[in-house]
């Protein structure tokens, strides 16, 4: 916008000049600092005036320039002067140019950082840097969609240095566009306003007719923001009335009566009151109507007042709403509602393109939408793919097209499958371009070269990108040679488009050779098909004997005798061959296997010599004992009467008469040795859990037996409590609960039942919350046997509808946690984690209804604070479950360990737990203790993978009932922390 003073803005400095400026002359007497003080208080002198009621008077729109001058003059020579009041701003002025310097490299390195845009138009903004600061919203409004402030400021910047026509088109221009953003009632109601001020230029009262009226389209339905839109306008209306000017008004009134709007008995009373005739009966008619729709209206207006932003859950229930009623306008009308506070929710922006897709289908409105809505979500593939196909759908020009596709390319997916998508798309797009009747065409040599081009950018980009393929089953390959079979009949393309995807690790899949078994069978001949089942044979190693039947069968139909033998010979080969090497690996498990429980027993009688050992010590120190406290006693009696484990007590009290005179000796090292007895309440208890007997497992009734853990080990009595739980399925035969050689129950058990269907008919008891805790049931199965048995199965893909909350305070408890996350959504399941003595760990998991709902709760719940703890909420992204690797992978104990036994289980993850026993863990001394949860690891310390080589399974010294057992329980442990249920 060329004015004088935006010009004067960006002049070198001259000799100083006093008195005032004639239009159109430039001021070249100011240093460019006081220059850009002076425009900055003139700017907010004018947007001051600007926000004020007054645009629509002659006198503020055509103020002299005289007057400005005269303004700008009185302040020039205010900044002149050198004194104290100028160099108050030096320091400050330097700090500002200084960040900005900063945030314009800073957005050089990444043009798409939001906030930074922001920042930068704020500080030139407050520095005056006029054409910088409109260059700096030129280039955020081609990148993001602005929110109503920022464009209310803009535009109030803009219209307050508008001095002539020309400035005042490039002022609409910034309407319309601030228009399209979203819908704004107050955007609307500024632009009609702005509009009425031009009134006296040619055409425009028709300019100001025609922005009120799209205004009314637009805004006009909206139940509480409407009546200003509708006021405006009939304000303005009668200001010109003339007679012939009555039908106007009455015309607006009747129209905005017949609109469920708040404060309509205010307007029915305001038109009875201007109207000199009666109003008619279908007026009143009509009104009686709207405000009985206003009722139904009305909760779902107040559940929106009521809630906090961004009211995704409400605004749905007010979409589901208007869709039943099915009017297009309001439908269309609460959509752009509740985009405006979620814009960043793709699930919206969907479902409102798929609205406009299949109902209303107007191009201009639907392309617009599409066009938004990739601009707020540009991460979402599956709004740019909707994007192109809406285009093709209406008929856009194909450079249009490719250069959308273009954008979406650079648009930064989060996954490299959504690469695969958006090129599918694409492709798909020139496929049906191309006339295929023709031998060759340029749609034709365009789509094989953008095949090129998609595989290209797959393999060298996206996978360096994400260090991983896109397309691990060459899903675009396949498409291509299906395109160049069946449409081109080019079957020698097809053929060397195969070859490419087998060399790339697909081989071994028997699925990949059937299916290019299929695409020969269909467009080739038997001889391709013949060479590609023979390879097929030799190559497939995960399901060779499918492969193997279906060569048979072609030779059967098809083959000579010849063709018969060397089919039945190359099966009977190559299968003879993987049963061998089937067997093979079941030796090496079952020898694996065999030195486990060899490994056992070695652990069981170091333990039970051990132990002697120590039986053996303790008699001789207790040798030395008074006879008046022996008795008559033997030695052998009172040891049974002593606890399996003593603990000392220091300053303990001993009940009176307890202990004699002499029940204490000095030891050799002159200290008292402590001969206190224990209670007889827990003599008794540890004399009860020694003479549980420990019942082996029988592993032939597995078929009517359940395997039961991740019980409290709090738990007492596990037989009793257990049983009228587990007799509800079926007849119980016995329970056998685990205890430790202490005697404490180690939290798991075994039930065996009478019938078969008993067993099954109980594992629909898992996860059943005993004494606060979910109980684990599964099927007991021998993993010696069985080594891919899997019993927990649980998500390791992106949860979208599952929140992941860490940081809680060890006393919130789960109805307090569970009224907190009510507030966003309806809570599906909440389930506080806990270690296996049931005291929390601060973390927890909320499952909501659907994915909109998970998506406001973390929005609204991250960085929220709850008892001074700050808790950070995520959507639940379990980490990838790796591949186990093959038995004769493994590594003897020390030796290089593979990545399973580096990082467990589940791979290298966030949440990575070890699978070594508690009871087994050795932290290092001085290791610091987080108030919430386990502190970080210090910078210096050593990874724990690095110290596992140190401890093999033949030092852990597991419990008698067996290795497998154990080994069980405690994986089951650990993974009950990190699964989401």
């Amino acid at each position: 916008m060329a004015t004088a003073a935006a010009s004067s803005a960006s002049e070198p400095e001259a000799e100083p000049q006093a008195g005032p400026q004639a239009e159109g002359e430039e001021d070249e007497v100011k240093a460019a600092r006081t220059r850009r003080k002076v425009l900055s208080r003139a700017v907010a002198a004018a947007t001051s005036k600007t926000m004020g009621p007054g645009w629509d008077q002659p006198q503020e729109e055509g103020m002299s320039e005289s007057d400005g001058d005269e303004e700008y003059a009185m302040a020039s020579s205010a900044e002149s002067s050198p004194g104290e009041y100028e160099w108050e701003y030096d320091e400050e002025d330097e700090k500002n140019q200084l960040e900005i310097e900063r945030l314009e490299e800073q957005l050089s390195i990444n043009v798409y950082d939001y906030n930074c845009h922001v920042d930068l138009i704020r500080l030139l903004r407050l520095e005056g840097e006029l054409s910088r600061v409109r260059a700096a919203r030129q280039k955020m409004s081609e990148i993001f969609p602005l929110t109503e402030e920022l464009w209310l400021e803009w535009l109030h910047d803009e219209i307050s240095m508008a001095l002539d026509g020309l400035d005042r088109e490039h002022v609409y221009d910034l309407f319309e566009k601030a228009v399209k953003d979203y819908i704004c009632p107050n955007i609307w109601l500024e632009y009609g306003q702005y509009s009425v001020g031009g009134i006296g230029q040619k055409g425009g009262l028709e300019k100001v007719r025609s922005v009120f009226e799209r205004a009314l389209s637009s805004v006009g339905l909206h139940v509480t923001k409407g009546l200003a839109v509708w006021e405006a306008y009939r304000e303005f209306e009668s200001a010109i009335m003339e007679a012939a000017r009555l039908d106007k008004v009455h015309s607006l009134f009747r129209r905005q009566l017949a609109i469920p709007l708040y404060d309509m008995e205010a307007t029915f009373a305001e038109y009875e009151e201007w109207s000199e005739d009666p109003i008619p009966e279908s007026v009143i008619q009509s009104y009686h109507k709207a405000l009985q729709q206003l009722e139904k209206y009305k909760p779902y207006e107040e559940a929106l007042l009521q809630a906090e932003a961004p009211r995704l859950a409400e605004y749905q229930a007010y979409i589901d709403f208007e869709m039943k009623i099915g009017d297009p306008a309001r439908i269309q009308l609460i959509f752009e509602r509740a985009l405006v506070e979620n814009c960043l929710v793709p699930d919206l922006w969907i479902r409102y393109s798929q609205y406009l897709d299949r109902q209303l289908k107007v191009k201009d409105l639907v392309l617009s939408v599409h066009s938004r809505a990739v601009r707020n979500c540009p991460w979402t593939v599956a709004l740019w793919s909707r994007y192109l196909l809406a285009m093709e759908r209406h008929g856009v020009d194909h450079q249009v097209i490719s250069v959308t596709f273009e954008k979406a390319l650079n648009a930064g997916f989060i996954q490299a499958t959504d690469y695969v998508e958006i090129w599918q798309a694409y492709l798909d797009y020139l496929r049906r371009r191309v006339d295929f009747k023709q031998d060759s065409s340029q749609e034709l040599e365009e789509l094989r070269s953008t095949f090129t081009r998609a595989l290209e950018h797959l393999q060298q980009e996206v996978e360096e990108r994400f260090s991983e393929s896109g397309d691990p089953s060459c899903v675009i390959m396949q498409n291509w040679a299906r395109i160049e079979a069946r449409l081109c009949n080019n079957m020698q393309k097809a053929r060397e488009l195969w070859d490419s995807i087998m060399t790339r690790g697909n081989a071994k899949y028997a699925n990949m050779w059937l299916e290019y078994y299929s695409l020969e069978r269909a467009h080739g001949d038997t001889q391709h098909c013949r060479k590609a089942l023979h390879r097929a044979v030799q190559c497939t190693s995960d399901y060779p004997e499918h492969v193997c039947d279906v060569l048979l069968t072609m030779e059967r139909t098809e083959g000579t005798l010849e063709d018969w033998d060397v089919a039945v010979q190359k099966t009977e080969t190559r299968l003879a061959r993987v049963n061998e090497q089937r067997l093979k690996a079941a030796e090496k498990e079952a020898a694996l296997a065999q030195q486990e429980e060899e490994k056992a027993e070695q652990r069981k009688r170091a333990r039970a010599e051990k132990k002697a050992l120590k039986k053996k010590k303790k008699t001789r120190s207790t040798d030395t004992r008074p006879a008046e406290e022996d008795g008559d006693k033997e030695w052998g009696d009172e040891e049974e009467e002593q606890p399996a484990k003593r603990r000392r007590v220091e300053n303990s009290v001993p009940a009176a008469g307890a202990v004699h005179d002499g029940a204490q000796e000095s030891g050799v090292t002159g200290k008292p040795i402590d001969v206190d007895r224990p209670s007889k309440q827990k003599e008794k208890a540890a004399s009860l859990k020694r003479d549980v007997p420990k019942v082996p497992h029988d592993s032939s009734k597995d078929s009517v037996t359940v395997f039961v853990s991740n019980l409290p080990y709090s738990m007492e009595e596990p037989d009793e409590k257990l049983r009228p739980l587990f007799e509800a399925c079926g007849e119980v035969v016995e329970i056998r609960p685990i205890f430790s050689n202490r005697g404490d129950f180690r939290g798991y058990c075994y039930v065996e039942f009478k019938e078969e269907k008993s067993a099954l008919q109980a594992l629909e008891l898992d996860r059943k919350s005993v004494e606060g805790r979910p109980m684990f049931v599964s099927p007991c199965v021998d993993k010696s046997k069985n080594p891919n048995f899997k019993v927990f199965r649980y998500s390791t893909a992106l949860e979208k509808h599952k929140l992941f909350i860490s940081g809680l305070p060890f006393s919130c408890t789960k109805e307090e946690l569970e009224d907190i996350c009510k507030a966003h959504g309806t809570v599906k399941d909440l389930r506080l984690v806990t270690n296996r003595a049931g005291k929390p760990k601060g973390l927890a998991y909320v499952e909501y209804e659907n994915e909109s709902q998970a998506s406001q709760a973390v929005m609204k719940m991250d960085g929220m604070t709850i008892r001074e703890n700050v808790i950070k909420v995520a959507i639940s992204n379990p980490p990838q479950r790796k591949a186990p690797e093959k038995p004769e992978a493994r590594k003897a104990p020390g030796g290089p360990l593979v990545p399973r036994q580096i990082y467990g289980a589940r791979g290298k993850g966030r949440t990575q737990l070890s699978l070594l026993p508690r009871a087994l863990q050795r932290p290092g001394a001085g290791t610091p203790q987080a108030e919430n949860g386990p502190a970080p690891r210090p910078a210096n310390a050593a990874p724990e993978a690095t110290e596992a080589p140190k401890m093999s399974n033949a030092g852990f010294g597991w419990a008698s009932e067996g290795l497998f057992q154990v080994l069980r329980k405690n994986s089951l442990e650990n993974y009950c922390e990190i699964e989401q249920f």
